[in-house]
């Protein structure tokens, strides 16, 4: 009788974050990423409608543009990128055992289908952010990217300390400024795969395997994840925190912290 579990990919199967790692091939790059991550934890801890935690994929895509960054870049990244200990080896396993095996992933397409191809895990059993970035770089003009230049060099500007500061800026640029503008027409096309999306992904394998989520395991670590979770936990399935942090861990059923993914075996 086959078994099922479905893996988050950065963090349970590789370490990188692989949007950080983008931002950095730009100076300051890192800068402006964690000034829009810690943007996007406070829109996730105050329930802004329609906002799902990882949608800071479709916040960085104006900064990715405007320094040039491509899918090859991103394809690159993946290539490169470390697998944690073990990931390989028990995703074999699982497989041999009888495991459906399968990733849902915030990360873009690019890199997840390069990761998961790495250690084992099947195309049509992942599920990520689609994210034709070089299409969306043709459709931008010189207005654009003066745009993005003025909100990038404001950004750097504010104290890294003033939430409120900061929130009532990109509130204005992302909610107001933007929508009507090409920039915000290819932002409102991305749907990161995070949060409430998480769920629909699973619910939608486990109906084309005709199970439940009670007969599910769920392997997951961060904000992203929590729904995901909660939905399988609250099901009757086996929810596991892998090295989480404390967004993820109060909806599992069980934490781990290892440095080798496959310490989850006896579980």
């Amino acid at each position: 009788m086959s078994r099922f579990i479905c893996f988050d990919l950065e963090g349970p199967l590789s370490p990188q974050d692989n949007a950080y790692e983008l931002m950095k091939l730009f100076p300051q790059g890192d800068m402006v990423f964690e000034a829009i991550s810690r943007y996007d934890d406070l829109l996730t801890l105050e329930g802004r409608k329609d906002y799902e935690p990882g949608d800071t994929l479709a916040l960085i895509v104006p900064f990715l543009l405007y320094h040039g960054i491509g899918e090859a870049n991103i394809r690159s990244l993946a290539q490169t990128a470390k697998l944690v200990e073990g990931a390989k080896e028990l995703i074999s396993r699982l497989r041999s055992r009888n495991w459906k095996v399968f990733c849902i992933s915030t990360s873009y397409e690019q890199y997840a289908f390069a990761i998961t191809q790495r250690v084992g895990i099947a195309q049509e059993g992942v599920a990520c952010t689609s994210f034709p970035l070089d299409r969306y770089a043709q459709m931008l003009c010189k207005e654009d990217w003066l745009r993005v230049e003025k909100v990038e060099k404001e950004i750097l500007s504010l104290p890294s300390n003033d939430d409120e500061r900061m929130k009532h800026y990109l509130d204005h640029f992302f909610w107001f400024e933007l929508p009507s503008t090409e920039l915000g027409k290819i932002m409102e096309g991305i749907r990161p795969v995070g949060g409430r999306r998480k769920v629909e992904a699973l619910a939608k394998f486990a109906q084309d395997c005709g199970q439940s989520l009670s007969n599910f395991v769920a392997v997951g670590d961060s904000i992203t994840d929590f729904k995901m979770l909660q939905a399988v936990n609250q099901a009757g399935g086996l929810a596991i925190a892998f090295n989480a942090n404390e967004y993820a861990l109060p909806y599992a059923s069980l934490g781990l912290a290892s440095n080798h993914v496959s310490d989850l075996s006896p579980v």
